[in-house]
Formats: structure tokens, C-alpha cells, sequence
């Protein structure tokens, strides 16, 4: 199969992450595409194939034990934002830069991708590029480095589940995955390497208010939908991910809901910055305390890191960037390391001593119905995946 033929083959099956089950994985249906890959990885004649009870897959390609062995990681459940059931791709050959309509209503206009293959949503799904598009590279690449017999070292396979809900490194085993250090697959741009990203937390306000009718209200009602409001109101107009970039952090309103008997408000607080990222938080609590004291103590808050910034566990070891750059300089592209502006399981591995630094994917939009991804892009990154586990 081609990249693009495996990435069509992906996003068939709907493997949409819930963070309120409260189950590995949190939804079943993960195991399937999970099943499926582990049987294409023994296909293909990787070694060590295994799904285990999680719904993790991890494989391995045996090699020359004494080159350092490198990973490779993708992760298969969808964005919670928006469905990726019955995902109806559209195939757009030579794209001429024109306005496409992917339905009679939604419309996208794309910058670039001139005389490349498109692959776009139908406008009511997600379309999957985050991060079955990683997946399909690293699949190819494995496959042709199988088939090659080219000389390399061991090289280790893994896709996770949960990681559009932080929970993707949860249940990893490193015991199974002994990398010198490793690559997530999971970016857009393919002429990047990124090992700077967000440090991040979820904060959920819960707030109790008193009902009464309306009519004997006075003195007596607490609307908590009108303290919900009242909160949001009391954070920065101007840090929320609509008005910043770059290593600029946030606060983002995830959800808010309630009545006048209850609300609630869904955060999540990023930043690159330690110490802005602990200022943001004790924001947060303060806020909290401040109504609270105004309020008889009618807020509750639920507070907890989910990521940190990468960077900070490296301890300036940038081998791993450096054999990236070196592939993507091989492909005839100019390698840059812009900030991640949100979090990969790299993140997390990276934290518990497995440096893993992210690669781009060749599709864009994550997260929402103008999701695209570019075969021709994707096609180059199979060859600087393959470069770098050939170290060419």
C-alpha cells in the first residue's frame, strides 16, 4: 500500500477519545483500529507485535544491536471537539489553489499546496490527519525500511490511545519500548522538529447556587449561571487562544454550563513559562477565593497539571533533534523548531526520561471540520521518517 492508501484505510474506523468515562481506553472502539494495526505490523514482518489490554500497540523491527535503537510513536483515538464517525474524505488531484467546497454550506480556502493531492473532510467530520496521518508514515516507512533490508538499528513501534485527553502515556510501558529516545508523529508542517511545548493544567470551577422563584427572589436567589459569567469575566480578555502565538499562554474556556442551581466552567491554562504557567494557576485559585469570600464560599475548584514543557527534561541532549534536522535537510527542506502550542505524548515520555521530540504529519486544521492533509507532503515525510531510522 501507499501512504495514502494506508491513511484512507485509518480514518474508517472512529476512534473518538471521552474523558468522562473513566476507562483505558476510554472507549473501546480504539481497540479496533488497534487490532488492526498490530496485525499489519506482523504483515509488514515487524517482530515483538503486541496489543496489549489497553489497547496500546507496540512492535518492533529487529536490527544492529549496537547502533542505539530508535521509537516511533502515533496515537489513534480522534479529537473529542467534533465527530470522527463515518469521516466521507474528498480527493482533490493538482490542487489550483481555488475555494473548495467540501458541502453546500462550508467552504475552505487553503494557502500553498499548489499541484499537490488533497485529502479533505466532507465539512461535517473531522477527517483523522491528527494522528492517523502520523500513523500511515510511520506504517510506510516501516514497511519500506522491511523491505529494503538497508542497514539500521533496532527500531520500536508504538500507537496510543487517549491522547486527545492527556491520558496517552498513562499505561505506557517503557519496559517494552527501550529507545535511546524517540519521535512522536503528530505535528503538521513537515519541514519541523519540535521539543519546546506547552506546559498545561485543567482547572474545573463547580459553583452552587440557591433557587427560588423568580418572583420571591429578592435577597434570597445566587444564580450560579450569573457567577459562571461573573468568572469568566474576571480572566484576561486579551490571553485566550484567539488573541495570542507563539510562546504566548493562555487561558481557555473548554465548556460552561449550569442553571441557577448550578455551573460549571472547563479550563484548561497553558504556557511555555514555568513560572507564568504557576502565576496562571494561583490566578485561578485567587479568583476562586475572592468570590468565594463575596459568595459564602459557594465555588469549588479542581485543579491538575496535565503536561510539561519538554525542554526541561532534556538537559540540552539534542541528539535526537539533530538526526531529525538532518533528515529533513537531506529532502531539500530548511528544518525549523517552532513552540507546540499544546502537548504530545512526547511531552509526557520525555518527562519520564525518554526524550521524544515531534515530527510534522502533512495535514492541517486538527481538531475540526477543515481538516486537510497533503499525500504529497505526507509522501516526503515517509522519506525523512526512513532517513532517520537509517540515519541517511
Amino acid at each position: 500500500m501507499s501512504v495514502k492508501e494506508r491513511f484512507l484505510n485509518y480514518i474508517r474506523f472512529d476512534t473518538q477519545s471521552d474523558e468522562t468515562t473513566h476507562t483505558t481506553p476510554s472507549t473501546a472502539k480504539q481497540k479496533k483500529l488497534g487490532a488492526y494495526l498490530a496485525d499489519e505490523c506482523r504483515a509488514i514482518g515487524c517482530d515483538e507485535v503486541e496489543m496489549d489490554p489497553c489497547g496500546i500497540v507496540y512492535a518492533k523491527i529487529n536490527g544492529d544491536e549496537t547502533k542505539p535503537a530508535i521509537g516511533f510513536l502515533a496515537h489513534m483515538d480522534t479529537a473529542t471537539e467534533i465527530s470522527g464517525a463515518d469521516v466521507q474524505p474528498q480527493i482533490i488531484e493538482q490542487y489550483d489553489g481555488r475555494i473548495i467546497h467540501l458541502n453546500e454550506t462550508e467552504t475552505l480556502q487553503i494557502e500553498g499546496h499548489i499541484g499537490e493531492t488533497l485529502i479533505t473532510t466532507d465539512g461535517n467530520t473531522l477527517l483523522g490527519g491528527d494522528d492517523k496521518a502520523g500513523i500511515a508514515v510511520i506504517m510506510e516507512a516501516a514497511s519500506r525500511l522491511i523491505d529494503e533490508q538497508s542497514p539500521h538499528g533496532p527500531i520500536f513501534l508504538a500507537f496510543t490511545v487517549d491522547e486527545e485527553i492527556g491520558e496517552g502515556t498513562d499505561h505506557f510501558d517503557l519496559k517494552k519500548f527501550p529507545a535511546a529516545y524517540a519521535y512522536t508523529v503528530d505535528g503538521d508542517r513537515i519541514d519541523a522538529v519540535e521539543y519546546e511545548n506547552f506546559n498545561a493544567a485543567q482547572a474545573v470551577i463547580t459553583i452552587k447556587g440557591k433557587s427560588i422563584h423568580p418572583g420571591d427572589a429578592k435577597g434570597i436567589m445566587v444564580n450560579a449561571g450569573l457567577l459562571a459569567a461573573e468568572f469568566a469575566g474576571k480572566l484576561p480578555a486579551d490571553e485566550t487562544p484567539a488573541t495570542t502565538e507563539g510562546f504566548e499562554g493562555f487561558y481557555h474556556l473548554l465548556k460552561i454550563e449550569g442553571t441557577c442551581e448550578q455551573a460549571q466552567l472547563v479550563y484548561i491554562i497553558r504556557d511555555h513559562d514555568t513560572e507564568r504557567f504557576d502565576e496562571r494557576k494561583k490566578t485561578m485559585t485567587s479568583i476562586v477565593q475572592q468570590m468565594n469570600e463575596k459568595y459564602d464560599g459557594r465555588l469549588t475548584l479542581e485543579m491538575h497539571d496535565q503536561y510539561h514543557n519538554m525542554v526541561r527534561f532534556m538537559n540540552g541532549d539534542l541528539t535526537s533533534v539533530e538526526r531529525a534536522k538532518k533528515a529533513i535537510q537531506a529532502e531539500g527542506l530548511q528544518p525549523v523548531s517552532p513552540p507546540v502550542r499544546g502537548g504530545t505524548d512526547g511531552a509526557m515520555l520525555t518527562e519520564k526520561g525518554l526524550i521524544c521530540p515531534n515530527l510534522g504529519t502533512g495535514s492541517y486544521n486538527h481538531h475540526g471540520r477543515y481538516e486537510y492533509a497533503s499525500v504529497d507532503e505526507m509522501e516526503k515525510l515517509v522519506r525523512i521518517v526512513l532517513r532517520i531510522m537509517k540515519e541517511v
